[in-house]
């Protein structure tokens, strides 16, 4: 699986299997025994589940203590405040997916000025610069989940028709990725297709802000939310009114992999390697505890999973047996 997107710094992106810690060196972390922290957007969503399970196994291995994990709730505020508090505390580093771009670049930018280690989940921070603000951004290849995501929806949509584009408002790397990659390829592959916009704040208001984009465009063909958590509310909202379209998303989370096999609004899905990306930013934070330099945007290609493959993409992004829903009978 290629990468197709470029770091913050239009970086070109290394493998995650580029990682591999020794077992001298992986001997001289377990001595050390190293204290992390770690800020997420989120802690309730599936992706974050499985991110902070990768984190938390591969802490263990190396000795390392995962000392305490903040959720944001995507509150800029809050990732503000439990930036400093963390840094006041002296970890040896702290993991964090920063909830904007400029607003949270001198909280994040405090964190290695004060000593601490700062390894990036997907975003890297207005002005940040790696090596000397932060150790690397691991990341999805979030350009190549947006160009999967039109990709598989683009079957569904009839020509001229309409396509909503269900984008985060917030100033958020990895989903404005997605979008710009959704649009290129619609632009050159069904340059028919008019896209619109619908941008929301918050979850919370999702479902009046979709509400009234239906009302005002009841020719709508389609829809690509940014990930899989929008994707399902609008899913509710549709289903509620009675109107079926198809969808693609990002995220392989439990109710949208349900919800793809069950063939009715979800028609694919752009799957993130969550638990291996919780995993690639514990080995890179680790190297560079031991004084060695990961590299600075390293990246995890999505798979691309329709109702056929599921179950068995399923197996591989969470690394456990599907749910007994997804394991539909292959016709003999």
């Amino acid at each position: 699986m290629s990468i197709a997107g470029l770091g913050p710094h239009g970086e070109r992106g290394a493998p995650f299997e580029q990682l591999d810690i020794s077992e001298a060196d992986a001997e001289r972390a377990r001595l050390a025994c190293f204290r992390l922290c770690v800020v997420l957007h989120t802690t309730t969503s599936d992706w974050a589940k499985q991110a902070l399970k990768g984190i938390a196994a591969t802490l263990d291995v190396y000795g390392a203590s995962l000392d305490e994990v903040v959720d944001c709730g995507f509150q800029i505020d809050t990732q503000i405040r439990a930036l400093g508090r963390l840094t006041d505390s002296a970890p040896d580093a702290i993991i964090s997916i920063p909830v904007g771009g400029s607003a949270v670049a001198d909280a994040h930018r405090r964190v290695s000025r004060a000593g601490v280690k700062l390894a990036l989940l997907d975003n890297g921070p207005t002005g940040l610069l790696p090596g000397s603000d932060y150790v690397s951004v691991i990341s999805a290849d979030n350009f190549g989940l947006g160009t999967i995501g039109a990709r598989l929806l683009s079957p569904y949509i009839p020509p001229a028709g309409r396509v909503g584009i269900l984008s985060y408002q917030a100033d958020f790397f990895a989903t404005n990725e997605r979008e710009i990659a959704f649009r290129k390829w619609m632009g050159s592959e069904r340059p028919d297709i008019r896209l619109s916009a619908i941008k929301f704040p918050d979850l919370g208001s999702l479902a009046a802000i979709f509400t009234a984009f239906l009302d005002a465009n009841p020719d709508l063909a389609g829809l690509f939310a940014v990930w899989d958590l929008p994707a399902m509310e609008a899913v509710k909202v549709l289903a509620a009114r009675g109107q079926c379209l198809p969808v693609t998303t990002v995220d392989l989370g439990n109710q949208a992999a349900l919800a793809l096999a069950a063939g009715d609004f979800i028609k694919g899905i752009a799957a993130q390697r969550a638990y291996d990306q919780g995993v690639a930013v514990a080995k890179a934070t680790i190297t560079s505890l031991l004084g060695r330099d990961p590299p600075s945007w390293i990246v995890l290609p999505g798979l691309a999973t329709q109702k056929a493959n599921v179950a068995e993409a399923y197996q591989r992004i969470w690394h456990e047996a599907p749910p007994a829903a997804l394991c539909v009978p292959k016709a003999v």
